[in-house]
């Protein structure tokens, strides 16, 4: 296939004008470095406290629409196995967004946090807090893969741009800028791609309404449930479970990012990061909208009136590229470039969030705190520069040749629905949780998960339950199997540590037998309790952007 050079030397000019708002976001960081009186490495991680909120609705929207909500979504409605009722991030994510705002970010924001693992550190110590690092950087690494996996697929279909190609030159940009100016950076570029992808994407619509080859919907399998190939979608019974997993996956597995933290951190006051969180409730199910309806015109459509030709994309195994084919076969060719932009947009927008979350969790509470607790603050730069590199690296690594962007998608949030939610719950809200409930509902949930088997890496299936079948040679499981380990953890947390605190405390064992040393850690409740007194100063001190 030819490469089609306009289209490239579009993407490239977009590319360039990001790369230039991040490297001026980069100077704009070292401006607030020598104003706010907070260290550099904070400037790096939540930029000083003093994003304002239009910034930070623009800059929290943008992280979750990635190139996997956007093509996922446009994959699950088109999907003649899934369909529209199985297009779960629409609402996931505004669920996602409302609870962060209802429960999650004023705890958070008020203690005056710079990760989402300092609230560990406080309350359990250094080991239990770098074992919850693990989990978390694998998160990042995969949602990295995924929305690169959903760029390079894009373009190799329509600039005719090989798709490794596509996935190292968007990699390196987005690692550059992220590299040079932290979060300044990927917030003010944020704002740039955020707007660009509404634009662009809403724009495909009435070319693909309007296409030929698109019958009515209305006339379409959609209605008639004789047929499984209804865009519509439809739910049997026996899938409820595997649907109501899938949907509190997305919802509370995405209260458990740095990514989303990082903005609440960021905000000048409790109250702003809540308007934050519920701003973007609203604006990432507008920004879903598009794919939806990619979705449904290419379910509708008829390929053999485009070049694309008999069998349609599914039977060939490319529902995962349905939104690239949609753009290109169903749309004019500049229009279908501007789609592709808008992907690109998407990706890195979503990329250098994660980067930059994963770089800051190490950072702030491996680095600084086991290794080098009394680092210079330009060493500590460094090393969030290096960590991203190297956390880029590994996602683009992992990236090449997968053809399911939206079981990535999935995938990537699995594993901190289990591990990391209901410890978070546990040590924001219930003050009597320790260290010996916490670690027994970490081995507990990942347990559960891990029995519970995984296709995608090839992790046989010992636990099988209720409703589990066969399909290919691999066992699909129908119970919701996450959220039975995710609960799980929660109530082994709260058990066991209500079950040490009784022993301890009635002296059913001696004092020396507390080997954590997690009954009586007075300093660390100090912290967790202290008042919400900073926010008002902070707002006032700090400048704004």
């Amino acid at each position: 296939m030819a490469v089609h050079i306009p289209g490239l030397v579009s993407v490239v000019v977009f590319y360039v004008c990001i790369l230039a708002i991040g490297v001026w976001g980069s100077r704009k960081s070292k401006k607030v470095e020598k104003k706010c009186t907070g260290t550099k490495s904070e400037i790096s991680i939540v930029g000083g406290r003093n994003i304002n909120v239009l910034v930070g609705i623009f800059t929290m929207t943008a992280t979750w629409v990635g190139g996997g909500y956007i093509m996922g979504t446009a994959e699950a409605v088109y999907s003649p196995s899934q369909g529209l009722l199985w297009a779960l991030g629409l609402p996931a994510y505004a669920i996602s967004f409302f609870l962060g705002g209802l429960f999650f970010a004023k705890p958070m924001r008020s203690k005056r946090y710079v990760t989402m693992l300092d609230p560990f550190q406080n309350r359990y110590g250094k080991a239990f807090t770098a074992t919850l690092l693990l989990p978390a950087l694998v998160s990042d690494i995969l949602w990295v893969a995924c929305i690169l996996a959903a760029l390079g697929g894009t373009m190799s279909i329509i600039l005719g741009l090989s798709s490794t190609i596509s996935i190292i030159i968007s990699a390196a940009v987005s690692i550059l800028y992220t590299f040079l100016g932290g979060l300044y950076s990927v917030a003010y570029t944020d704002i740039i791609q955020l707007c660009f992808i509404f634009v662009s994407l809403w724009l495909c619509v009435p070319f693909l309404v309007l296409s030929p080859a698109v019958t009515v919907i209305s006339q379409t399998p959609a209605f008639n449930q004789s047929q499984e190939n209804a865009w519509l979608g439809h739910l049997e019974l026996t899938d409820a479970g595997r649907w109501v997993d899938q949907l509190l996956l997305l919802a509370l597995g995405g209260l458990s990012y740095q990514a989303l933290y990082q903005r609440v951190l960021s905000a000048a006051s409790s109250a702003q990061a809540q308007i934050t969180c519920y701003a973007a409730a609203g604006t990432v199910f507008i920004m879903g909208i598009p794919s939806v309806i990619i979705g449904v015109m290419a379910a509708s459509a008829d390929w053999n009136q485009t070049a694309y030709g008999s069998p349609p994309p599914f039977e060939r195994g490319d529902a995962g590229k349905i939104l690239p084919l949609a753009l290109q076969h169903l749309t004019p060719t500049w229009v279908g470039v501007l789609g592709i932009g808008s992907v690109a947009a998407a990706v890195m927008s979503s990329m250098d969030s994660a980067l930059l979350s994963s770089a800051s969790l190490f950072t702030q509470n491996i680095y600084k705190t086991i290794f080098r607790k009394h680092a210079s603050e330009r060493e500590l730069q460094w090393v969030i520069r290096v960590s991203v590199l190297l956390v880029g690296l590994a996602g683009t690594g992992l990236a090449f040749g997968d053809d399911s962007v939206a079981a990535l998608w999935i995938l990537s949030g699995d594993l901190i629905y289990v591990a990391i939610f209901p410890q978070l719950v546990c040590v924001l809200h219930f003050q009597w949780v320790n260290s010996y409930g916490a670690i027994c509902g970490f081995v507990v949930g990942l347990l559960l998960r891990g029995l519970s088997g995984e296709p995608a890496l090839g992790i046989p299936t010992v636990l099988r339950y209720p409703g589990w079948k066969e399909e290919n040679d691999v066992i699909v499981q129908n119970f919701p199997y996450r959220t039975v380990a995710m609960l799980s953890s929660l109530t082994c947390i709260t058990a066991v540590s209500w079950l040490v605190n009784l022993i301890f405390h009635h002296q059913l064992l001696p004092q020396s037998w507390d080997l954590l040393k997690a009954i009586n850690m007075k300093n660390e409740t100090k912290v967790e309790e202290m008042p919400d007194t900073s926010d008002e100063m902070e707002y006032a001190l700090n400048t704004k952007l």
